[in-house]
């Protein structure tokens, strides 16, 4: 919980800079307690408890501008940092463009701190001997035989979307074809308090939860080859955290990869799952980002009120979805967030533009940055379904996509690479599966994906409904046309 007497401390943060002769000044309180239980192999391994709190400072003095941060947070120590980092400030080469937010701008409805439902007063009930037994119970490695848990073990490359209800299948810690030789998992639960005040009234605050549980894990075949998998699960709220997710979709991620070969260079479909496809979204929004126009590092330059990308496409942000991780009500500078789209119709609506670029670049400011973007469902128009349809249903996956697609290639990790933000030019290396007629064929590995993001996104045939809730930025499972694979 954030007391009222850190609420007043930050408060007085602000009069001790103007005191000090700041002009203007920003004064954020950060407090973050986090409980930890990591595993190793089934065991517990390490118990920590944590407690964060820090003080962020942005000053404005004389025409200069500084940003600080300290987490002795008595007072007698807080006025000696803030008198010296005003000194400091005022060292620094004036820059007429930084300010602070138009009080227009900013929040007026996040002064309670839990407006999304985000904050769970659960997590002040959970004991350290529940926090263990989340992270042991949910352990692939604490499964005994017999205990009915997951579908791991189909045949080899059984579509993932194939995969029956867990109650069906056992969990062994050793299968045919494979055996389980090491695992690290880790449970954490977290309470989070973000207080924001300025010398123009500003005032809001955000609280969230946090409840996760995370395990890597490595197989080995009869050939003595090994393959990792990993799976995460997080809810802000206790009631809808499912650990027991984890170890049967880290195992099955491990042991699909046995046997896995590269392909034949050339084009194919590619089906990007849900879980990796925000790697080919994060280019547009960074190329979005006014820094990055302003630096000439962004292929999207001059974009806004173009159609770039395929008609019908929408890509909006949605920070204020209530009971979902990762919302926001109001960003850094304490500016209002909205529901709005970033492109629509497959048209630029807007870029990322702060306070101080908005001055720099002599337009109008809009929000710092995508806080929670969102991918609707969406089909080009022509391409059909697998069983003909011309609509993909509202509960699409990977599988609907696969099978719409035909033959292709499902990427369902990035190892490496990167991408060129001044040209959208990329290269990947990915990890996945060849499919035919909708279905896994083998795994494939060392092979990259190569192109430009806005020729890629040109392509794009489809995006699912299965976006992951947990995650900041809800993109489902993408479909693109004719991508370059080289094996």
């Amino acid at each position: 919980m954030l007391e009222k007497e850190e609420k007043q401390l930050t408060r007085d943060c602000l009069a001790m800079a103007l005191e000090a002769g700041a002009e203007k000044a920003r004064a954020s309180l950060s407090k973050n307690t986090m409980n930890i239980v990591a595993t190793l192999d089934g065991e517990v391994d390490k118990v920590t408890s944590c407690l964060d709190r820090s003080i962020s400072l942005n000053l404005y003095v004389d025409g200069r501008y500084g940003t600080f941060s300290t987490n002795k947070l008595d007072r007698e120590s807080l006025r000696a940092f803030i008198c010296k980092a005003v000194g400091t400030t005022r060292m620094l080469a004036a820059d007429a463009c930084r300010d602070l937010p138009d009080p227009a701008r900013t929040a007026k409805d996040a002064s309670e701190g839990n407006e999304l439902g985000i904050c769970d007063p659960a997590w002040r009930g959970v004991t350290p001997d529940q926090r263990i037994a989340f992270a042991l119970e949910n352990s692939a490695s604490s499964v005994k035989p017999g205990r009915s848990c997951s579908s791991v073990s189909l045949p080899p490359h059984t579509s993932p979307a194939q995969k029956t209800s867990p109650e069906e299948h056992v969990l062994p810690v050793a299968a045919k074809g494979w055996k389980l030789i090491s695992e690290e998992g880790e449970y954490s639960d977290s309470e989070y308090f973000n207080y924001v005040v300025d010398t123009r009234g500003l005032e809001v605050l955000h609280s969230e939860t946090s409840f996760e549980f995370f395990t890597e894990l490595t197989i080995q075949d009869t050939r003595g080859r090994k393959y990792s998998g990993g799976w995460w699960e997080a809810a802000p709220l206790l009631k809808d955290f499912h650990p027991e997710k984890v170890a049967p979709s880290a195992l099955e991620e491990a042991v699909m990869q046995i046997g896995s070969k590269a392909c034949p260079s050339g084009k194919y479909r590619a089906v990007i799952d849900s879980e990796v496809s925000q790697k080919v979204l994060n280019p547009i929004l960074g190329a979005l980002n006014a820094f990055n126009i302003q630096q000439k590092n962004s292929f999207l330059t001059d974009a806004l009120g173009k159609r770039l990308f395929p008609e019908g496409l929408d890509i909006m942000d949605m920070p204020r979805i209530p009971g979902e991780a990762c919302g926001k009500m109001f960003d850094s500078e304490g500016v209002a967030t909205s529901n709005h789209y970033i492109v629509k119709d497959g048209v630029v609506q807007e870029y990322f533009v702060n306070t101080y670029m908005a001055n720099k670049l002599g337009i109008a400011p809009t929000i710092e940055d995508a806080t929670r973007p969102y991918i609707p469902v969406f089909m080009r128009e022509g391409f059909r379904t697998g069983d003909g349809s011309a609509f993909i249903p509202a509960e699409a996956d990977r599988q609907c996509l696969m099978s719409a697609c035909g033959d292709g290639i499902l990427i369902t990790d990035f190892c490496g690479g990167n991408s060129n933000p001044a040209t959208g030019d990329f290269s990947y290396a990915i990890q996945g599966y060849r499919f035919e007629n909708g279905k896994i064929v083998h795994p494939v590995r060392e092979m990259l994906i190569t192109g430009n993001i806005l020729t890629l996104w040109s392509g794009l045939l489809a995006a699912g409904a299965d976006a992951r809730r947990c995650r900041a930025k809800l993109t489902p499972t993408l479909a693109f046309d004719n991508v370059d694979f080289s094996g």
